[in-house]
């Protein structure tokens, strides 16, 4: 099978289009053949180095297709069920053997590409808006880079449920998308003062919470949008890492939370992944959230996703097609 691998961290150039053997699933595995895989910033984590992996790796934890072989011992699914999958590695491939277990079946009406543009982003908003922090109807909440794959449905989520939402956004064009999708303020984040137009919306105030996916350069402005005891929901370094800081900054800044949550301490069971999964499949269906699939590569242009990606150049989510 055609599969992309790396076997030293660094740019977008170390990603390799390799033939490898398709893997047979061990007992308590399926093998998917992929119709649809998801990239993901995390992809581009594990192949800088950011996030530790062992080499070498095929990247890529999303994708969605038919399942092929099962092992022994599975009775969660069978040969010719739709399916999708979100965690571990190997999903840039033409196939992959996954635990039987973690595998979301597909509804009617939701097909390949749209399962593996929504499920991971789709799971990590649901756990952040719905148990990290359980916003309210009425409340106020910050969602950076409200364009992007996750901002897009996170900004559609908080609007469902009847949150007031305040996003920022890189550009005029993102800024037109995400008022399209019901942001109710706009902030260009490179242009103006994050904070100070936070506290402007918000008449002093500041907001409960902050959803902040870009890091290091939006730490600051994110630190001081928040109402006292605000909660910061730190997932992701767009922009790299957030720097270290002395711990009394929070007190210094109202008494505030800060968090480094990921998806997959939300889905632990399998009860927790099929719950969180049916919740999105749900808001998709009932068309309380749109999702655009903002650009499609091959699975062998693999490497100008993540240039795309990393540049940010994206808007939506961005998919490899075996």
């Amino acid at each position: 099978m055609r599969a992309i691998q790396f076997t030293r961290t660094g740019g977008p150039e170390v990603l390799e289009d390799v033939d490898l053997p398709t893997p047979e699933p061990r007992p308590g595995q399926a093998r998917v053949r992929h119709e649809a895989v998801g990239v993901n910033f995390i992809d581009t984590y594990h192949r800088t180095g950011l996030y530790p992996v062992k080499l070498p790796c095929v990247p890529g934890g999303e994708a969605a297709g038919v399942v092929e072989a099962v092992g022994e011992g599975v009775t969660a699914v069978k040969v010719g069920d739709r399916v999708a999958y979100s965690g571990g590695f190997g999903a840039y491939a033409e196939a992959n053997c996954v635990p039987a277990d973690r595998l979301v079946k597909l509804p009617d009406g939701v097909d390949a590409r749209l399962a593996a543009a929504i499920l991971l982003k789709g799971m990590t908003t649901e756990a952040f808006v719905r148990r990290t922090y359980p916003v309210k109807a009425g409340e106020t909440v910050l969602v950076h880079a409200a364009a992007g794959g996750v901002g897009q449905i996170m900004t559609q989520w908080l609007k469902a449920i009847g949150a007031e939402v305040i996003a920022t956004v890189g550009s005029p064009e993102k800024a037109a998308l995400v008022r399209e999708l019901g942001a109710d303020h706009v902030i260009l984040y490179r242009q103006q003062d994050v904070a100070a137009e936070v506290r402007r919306i918000t008449g002093g105030k500041g907001v409960p919470v902050a959803y902040d996916s870009v890091g290091k350069d939006t730490f600051e402005g994110t630190l001081a949008s928040l109402a006292r005891r605000g909660l910061f929901v730190s997932f992701g370094n767009a922009s790299g890492p957030v720097p270290p800081f002395p711990p009394a900054r929070l007190a210094a800044g109202g008494s505030l939370y800060l968090t480094r949550p990921t998806l997959f301490d939300y889905v632990v069971t399998s009860e927790e992944l099929a719950d969180s999964a049916a919740a999105v499949f749900d808001m998709v269906s009932s068309g309380r959230i749109r999702i655009e699939i903002g650009q499609t590569f091959g699975l062998a242009d693999a490497r100008a996703a993540h240039e795309a990606l990393e540049g940010r150049n994206t808007v939506g989510a961005s998919l490899l097609i075996p």
